[in-house]
């Protein structure tokens, strides 16, 4: 026992490093979300998740927004016809290319794309303060505290950031089905607390999706649940398409729904900068 320990004793940049250094899955680099591209803007484009966030999140027509992991304009696309201008940098060049495809066919002008990291220097790549800062579901870093003090200091109203709220966006009962243990890694407890750690006291909005998730085709479900894994052996495709079927209902159309243990949760969370 230490009772003599507080909360200000905790080192969060420390706690955040371990449970990231246990988790089940692997952070994905830049070459697995250009092969991912496409397909993922096609799952997100008509998500109920997208509206349940941007109601949260208030623009007029002046409203700068720097989107931060803007993955292939998930965010950016529906709110570029709603704000003055939007810059979204992300690491994967793939990603950007069907930002930039996608806000051509649907006659966007004012997304300006910049290839780039969190470990980057911003202000080397032409990066201005923006009105808002955004950064759905794009926290997967090696130094949280450094993301989230970047994100304050490029945004002179306010920051919104989406998390995960552990097990989402897994299935932890595939992990089961493939007798694998499943450590989700930091969710959004470790987002509020190191935020407090530095002074920020944040809102936090939780936004719960259904139980149900559905795929185009069986295939796609597959390629999807192969996302969440390493290393995976032929007994270990032979179970996940067991699993699969034994969880899911097939239409005629050939869509398939899984139902999962658990609800898709996010964690919205936002404060204002004062900057």
């Amino acid at each position: 026992m230490h009772p003599e320990i507080t909360y200000d004793d905790l080192d969060w940049h420390t706690l955040w490093q371990n449970a990231r250094a246990q988790k089940s899955w692997t952070a994905k680099g830049p070459a697995d979300w250009d092969k991912k591209a496409i397909s993922f803007a096609k799952r997100n484009s008509d998500s109920p998740f997208v509206n349940r966030v941007l109601q949260h999140i208030p623009v007029t027509k002046s409203t700068t927004i720097l989107d931060a992991g803007s993955g292939p304009g998930t965010l950016s696309l529906p709110l570029a016809s709603r704000v003055d201008s939007i810059t979204a940098i992300d690491y994967s060049e793939g990603m950007l290319a069907t930002l930039n495809d996608l806000a051509r066919e649907q006659g966007s002008t004012n997304i300006r794309t910049v290839l780039g990291s969190w470990e980057d220097d911003w202000e080397k790549l032409n990066i201005e303060r923006h009105d808002i800062c955004i950064a759905s579901r794009s926290l997967s870093v090696a130094n949280l505290q450094s993301a989230l003090a970047k994100l304050n200091d490029y945004a002179s109203d306010s920051v919104f950031v989406v998390d995960r709220i552990n097990p989402t966006p897994f299935d932890n009962g595939a992990f089961t089905a493939l007798g694998r243990p499943f450590r989700s890694g930091p969710d959004y407890i470790y987002t509020i607390n190191t935020l407090y750690s530095m002074g920020i006291h944040p809102n936090v909005d939780v936004i719960s999706l259904e139980k149900t998730v559905t795929f185009s085709s069986v295939d796609t479900a597959l390629e999807s649940y192969r996302w969440m894994f390493k290393d995976l052996t032929r007994e270990d495709e032979r179970k996940l398409a067991k699993y699969i079927q034994d969880n899911s209902r097939l239409a005629d159309s050939g869509e398939i729904t899984i139902n999962r243990q658990f609800p898709s949760r996010w964690a919205l969370i936002w404060w204002k900068t004062g900057n």
